[in-house]
């Protein structure tokens, strides 16, 4: 099973150049985990908030739109062995205008829905004390 997963992610790497930038950049690929765990954390992908995802990574990051579905491959696969506290990690000795932009990220995708679930909350209430962030820091311009 894993030297499946080993391979598929070589594969991804080596012919998608999305999948390279995302994989060659940890603080990119903790931040697109923990947007990918905001969408999921009410149980439900919609469309509004897959449709937010793919354009913080394409306007935000820029990554090409061709790879967004292998790049949602590649953290699905990726995502599988790294815990939410884990990707927050990452961010924790980053500037605080960069922490900011994962919060304003994460409500952005929370919001997108319309529906703001108590599990959304709770994910992003824990992300914010996690990088000592306050509620505040959600507002602002995102990608």
């Amino acid at each position: 099973m894993a030297s499946g997963i080993v391979g598929l992610i070589k594969s991804l790497l080596d012919g998608d150049p999305g999948v390279r930038m995302v994989a060659d950049d940890p603080v990119l690929s903790a931040e697109l985990l923990l947007l990918f765990r905001m969408i999921l954390a009410d149980g439900v992908a919609s469309d509004a908030e897959m449709a937010t995802f793919r354009r913080i990574c394409v306007n935000g990051f820029g990554i090409p739109e061709r790879s967004l579905d292998r790049v949602i491959e590649y953290l699905n696969d990726f995502g599988y062995e790294t815990r939410g506290s884990q990707a927050v990690d990452v961010f924790r000795e980053l500037d605080a205008d960069r922490r900011r932009l994962l919060a304003q990220h994460m409500a952005e995708i929370a919001k997108a829905d319309a529906q703001l679930a108590q599990s959304e909350v709770r994910l992003l209430s824990r992300t914010l004390e996690m990088l000592g962030l306050r509620p505040e820091d959600t507002a602002g311009k995102t990608a």
